[in-house]
């Protein structure tokens, strides 16, 4: 029996579940090709001096039941409190914003009044949403959006939400507003049962021991028992098609040299601006498109310290805190210890990991790993994470490429390249990065199941692919 071979591009998430899902089915050659050195993408984990630091932070959780079987099969996976807050004028708030008495405290009564009326007001006088900041306004009201979405998203992104598409935030804060607040507290209040918590809200979630590259390593692991291959450091050079338009052979590059792969049925969660930039006679119009499309990057410092200092205790409890202060450029920090104690070496010392977002190639990405730790360092004194520099024993830096797929420049044509893209017959786009959508993990892996469905059936339509996290309600909603 001849196998369908398969060019699978990106050993991330998305790209994983495709190789192991067709490798199950039987009847495909599949080879993967991998850019990097390491499986994972994003959800990667890194190993330095036995300290691990979980790459962007990754919850396991997802209400499809496919998923869950999925991760069960890979590997056992620890049952882990969730707790994220945000740290705004040396206090701590809850993410996502709640009405507690510690909440009002913390923002004064008079803030709390300005709070409510702008609240009441955007509640009557809805905004017609073309950006971002309409979307945060008619949730939240002016106010709690300028104190606590503004800043930060605008650090975020690199632009401020006024400049981007409110569809960011429709698929990120799906069904959180005041009202949901209120709805999930008054739900709490008198212990209603089947009671619907909104996706931000969820409490537990499971967790690799070892951080999620464990659950990425397993998956590669399981495919080259299967026979599947897996290249590293190989780059996706070139698309090569037919004359009836389908993807012939993948052209990719190793050690200065290139390397041709033909192909029945390519499955891709590399970037589409790479992906475009690799094929020929794309229309002038799509090369544009694609050639705009926008990503944010980010930079990580690992932080080893003693102690932190804004607790009695040795550390927080944490898993990762939101930073809105104005006066530093960090966005974000996490405490490893707290996603799981096998992350650290010495569970006597705090491993933090200290986040930064940057465009490639601008000036903080290009930043000597020495001075960008100084930096880091110094905010983390400001922020009076730490007493002094001597808390801290050691560091580590790390970048990550096209972090996050953006919805401003040319993204609001990005239908017309879908299109395009969508006519080439054995050509299938999964993942984050591969549809431009700021998918999470789960979501991921739920585009390259449809995917393996497909190419299983024969089918070339693409719109089941495209239709996962569309919905209203997020996959991480819980009852």
């Amino acid at each position: 029996m001849n196998k369908k071979k398969v060019v699978i591009i990106g050993a991330g998430p998305a790209g994983l579940t495709a190789a192991y899902e067709l490798l199950k089915r039987g009847g495909f050659d599949v080879t993967v090709l991998e850019e990097t050195k390491v499986v994972g993408g994003i959800s990667r984990t890194v190993n330095y001096k036995g300290n691990r630091m979980d790459m962007g932070g990754h919850r396991f959780f997802s209400k499809v039941p496919e998923v869950n079987a999925w991760w069960d099969e890979m590997l056992p996976m620890m049952k882990r409190n969730r707790l994220s807050r945000i740290f705004f004028d040396q206090k701590f708030f809850d993410y996502p914003i709640t009405l507690k008495f510690k909440t009002l405290k913390n923002l004064g009564f008079g803030t709390t009044i300005i709070v409510g009326f702008s609240y009441l007001k955007s509640a009557i006088f809805k905004r017609k949403e073309k950006s971002l900041e309409d979307f945060y306004i008619n949730r939240f009201g002016k106010k709690l959006y300028s104190l606590f979405f503004e800043n930060y998203t605008e650090n975020l992104w690199g632009r401020h939400p006024r400049e981007i598409s409110p569809e960011w935030g429709a698929q990120r804060v799906k069904g959180l507003s005041i009202l949901a607040i209120l709805k999930d507290i008054i739900g709490k209040k008198f212990r209603r049962k089947n009671r619907k918590v909104e996706t931000s809200l969820i409490e537990e979630f499971l967790y690799p021991k070892y951080g999620p590259g464990e659950m990425w390593e397993t998956a590669a692991k399981r495919i080259t028992e299967k026979n599947g291959k897996i290249i590293f450091e190989a780059k996706a050079a070139k698309i090569k098609r037919s004359k009836n338009n389908a993807v012939a052979a993948v052209v990719y590059r190793k050690d200065g040299k290139d390397f041709t792969v033909k192909c029945d049925y390519v499955i891709s969660s590399m970037p589409v601006k790479d992906l475009v930039a690799a094929m020929d006679d794309v229309p002038e119009k799509c090369a544009k498109i694609a050639n705009g499309l926008p990503y944010r990057s980010f930079k990580t410092v690992g932080v080893l310290c003693k102690r932190m200092a804004l607790s009695k205790e040795r550390m927080i409890p944490d898993n990762w805190v939101y930073v809105h202060d104005r006066s530093v450029r960090m966005g974000r920090f996490q405490i490893f210890n707290n996603w799981s104690p096998y992350l650290v070496k010495d569970s006597k010392t705090v491993w933090l990991g200290l986040e930064y977002f940057c465009d490639e190639g601008d000036d903080f990405w290009k930043m000597k790993d020495k001075d960008f730790a100084a930096l880091a360092i110094d905010e983390m004194l400001k922020l009076k994470l730490i007493k002094n520099k001597k808390d801290v024993l050691d560091y580590h830096v790390e970048r990550v490429k096209k972090a996050y797929p953006a919805y401003f420049d040319t993204y609001n044509q990005f239908d017309v390249l879908r299109k395009y893209l969508d006519k080439i017959p054995n050509l299938y786009l999964v993942g984050r990065n591969g549809q431009h959508h700021y998918n999470n993990m789960d979501h991921s892996m739920c585009t390259a199941f449809e995917a393996v469905k497909n190419i299983a059936s024969g089918d070339c339509e693409k719109n089941n692919i495209w239709g996962v996290n569309t919905e209203k309600e997020y996959h991480e909603s819980k009852k």
